[in-house]
């Protein structure tokens, strides 16, 4: 009964067991895990504008000479002054208050969806401007500068799993950080307060789930522009979530 014994025992640690031979170290490594799939929170969807702060500057167009509360430096005061609305449109750049430092910041409604598992899409319907954020690259390449440059996105914080939501639907924590360089030089506001070419653009998106069901989009926007600005130009915007493309009504670029 011992040989016996002992003999079984053997042959039992000789065989291999099925879940390392399965997981172990000769298994092929898992699937890496797409920015899709790791979204901490969900912002697809169609969103809508409220316009809270700032009515004056952005429900109608301010007089010019009237960029109050934008850190302009005297270069950035002086061109100001110099906005015509009509050589903007004989030169055809009616979009340069449409671009990617000004655009969250237009009156309208948005929508955001992915184009892929490494992109997210955010189209607008106030200038019918399209924004790709790219994630996992790590500088722009080259090519021609555009109203809504190229931005590079990355997830902050927050748990990392499909789909970017919790239990019940509810959004976990995190945010979505955005930068945007290779931007054409336009306007901050439409009454010509400007930006230039060298401008940086930071955003950092983060999602709210209320009490009542509503959720908000809350786009933190960063402005840095030393040709123009003393100080980095800094704004807050909100948007609610809309449960449809109800109203999405896209519109195109003025200059007044």
């Amino acid at each position: 009964m011992k040989i016996t014994a002992t003999l079984v025992m053997a042959m039992a640690l000789a065989a291999p067991f099925p879940s390392l031979a399965q997981g172990g170290r000769g298994g092929p490594p898992p699937a890496p895990v797409t920015p899709k799939a790791a979204a901490p929170i969900d912002i697809t969807g169609y969103w809508v504008s409220v316009v809270t702060e700032d009515w004056r500057f952005r429900m109608v167009t301010p007089p010019k000479g009237d960029y109050a509360s934008v850190p302009l430096n005297p270069e950035g005061r002086k061109t100001a002054d110099t906005w015509d609305p009509a050589k903007d449109e004989a030169a055809g750049e009616q979009c340069k208050s449409y671009g990617a430092a000004a655009i969250m910041r237009v009156p309208g409604r948005v929508h955001i969806t992915w184009d892929n598992d490494t992109t997210l899409k955010v189209e607008t319907d106030a200038g019918t401007q399209t924004r790709l954020f790219h994630f996992g690259a790590s500088q722009p390449p080259a090519g021609e500068l555009a109203w809504q440059g190229y931005s590079v996105a990355q997830w902050e914080g927050g748990a990392v799993g499909r789909g970017g939501q919790g239990r019940g639907g509810q959004a976990r924590g995190g945010s979505l950080k955005v930068v945007t360089t290779k931007m054409r030089a336009g306007y901050l506001r439409k009454n010509g307060v400007p930006y230039s070419a060298n401008a940086v653009l930071t955003e950092y998106y983060d999602r709210t789930m209320e009490p009542n069901g509503d959720s908000w989009l809350i786009a933190t926007t960063i402005v840095d522009d030393p040709q123009f600005l003393q100080q980095p130009f800094i704004t807050s915007t909100h948007f609610k979530r809309l449960p449809d493309a109800s109203g999405w009504n896209p519109t195109p670029c003025t200059a007044k």
